[in-house]
């Protein structure tokens, strides 16, 4: 070697570098653009991504059945779009119809001066009430109040533009997320510095949560508003079915439940005159339909994920306040990740040590 490539070499290990900081500097740009321009479609992506984990078992035999992944993928979005949309549709309807019932019954009963009956034949109660009458004008707050339950009613269950765009989208990606999961999941592993094994644990670990988390916070949310419904249904309450439905929906959120519905009802009962059974509703809830989440969530979720309740609970709530709805899946999702990479590190540090 002479001297003028002896002087090359260091130069050429310069450009090199210069050329890898260069390239790293562009992808990560690149990728950041990518991000901030999907922003916008996180929650169609993230429930496309959650359905597509969900309906892949079905997918995966419809191909083998019929040999054309194309109609194997849009059976199942067809499926998926009758489970989500006709439900949906059903209970938004009804929901305005009985805000709008449940408005005029309330106003009938303090402009007829009923609840007024209800509160003079007990003597413990009565002052109470009847002072809170004379510092407002409670047949006032009622109009507002009444009014107030239909136009919010009507108005949240519109769906707006964005709202219809980011549904059929949802079910767009679902189609190619489906029918491309493969080579999808392929192309990630040729990307990932981690081994064949470690990413075949991540993508377990990821199904196992989307999994875990959908269908046990939908199986606790259908037993609370099963259990709300059936004390509706007994208590003589109107339209059990449609809120026993409506509490399903209201336990599927985080920080919200059926407590929404059935603390109103209860106190609908007091006003009535029917103390026994505001207190037997309210025993219901509060005991039965709000311990039973925690009976059932850990067992079906916490226990499932392999993480303790407080993080599975901190993963929900911190996953919505920070993303909204999408939250339901991006939360634990996060957290198994997370989980899974330290696990990693974990296992490499492991074998420094024994190497050492």
């Amino acid at each position: 070697m002479n001297k003028s490539d002896e002087k090359s070499a260091p130069e050429y290990a310069v450009h090199t570098t210069i050329q890898l900081l260069l390239l790293i500097t562009m992808s990560v740009v690149a990728t950041l653009g990518c991000v901030f321009m999907s922003a916008p479609f996180l929650p169609a992506l993230t429930w496309a991504t959650a359905l597509a984990i969900m309906f892949s078992p079905l997918q995966q035999r419809l191909e083998k059945k019929l040999g054309k992944p194309n109609i194997a993928a849009a059976l199942c979005v067809l499926l998926a779009a009758l489970i989500v949309v006709i439900p949906a549709s059903f209970v938004a309807q009804q929901l305005i119809s009985e805000a709008s019932n449940s408005a005029k019954s309330i106003h009938d009963l303090f402009v007829s001066g009923q609840w007024r009956d209800s509160v003079d034949a007990h003597p413990l109660v009565a002052p109470v009430l009847h002072w809170i009458e004379r510092q407002f004008n409670v047949p006032g707050l009622v109009d507002s109040a009444s009014a107030w339950l239909t136009s919010t009613a009507a108005t949240l269950l519109q769906v707006s533009l964005h709202e219809l765009v980011m549904l059929v989208l949802t079910f767009y990606l679902l189609f190619y997320f489906l029918r491309d999961r493969i080579k999808a999941l392929v192309w990630l592993r040729t990307l990932s510095p981690l081994t064949s094994a470690d990413m075949a644990r991540m993508y377990g670990d990821v199904a196992d949560t989307v999994n875990a988390t959908l269908y046990g916070t939908l199986a606790v949310a259908i037993v609370q508003g099963t259990l709300g419904g059936l004390m509706f249904w007994w208590l003589d309450l109107p339209a059990p079915l449609l809120w026993g439905l409506v509490m399903a929906l209201l336990a599927v959120i985080p920080v919200l439940g059926a407590f929404i519905i059935w603390i109103p009802a209860a106190l609908f009962l007091l006003l009535t005159g029917n103390e026994l059974q505001a207190l037997v509703l309210i025993l219901w809830g509060g005991i039965v339909v709000g311990g039973i989440d925690n009976l059932l969530y850990p067992i079906l979720v916490g226990n499932r994920l392999k993480i303790h309740t407080v993080l599975a609970f901190i993963s929900l709530v911190g996953g919505v306040m920070l993303f909204g709805t999408s939250g339901l899946v991006l939360g634990p999702l996060i957290f198994a990740v997370t989980r899974n990479l330290l696990q990693i590190w974990h296992r490499h540090n492991a074998l420094i040590k024994d190497a050492a």
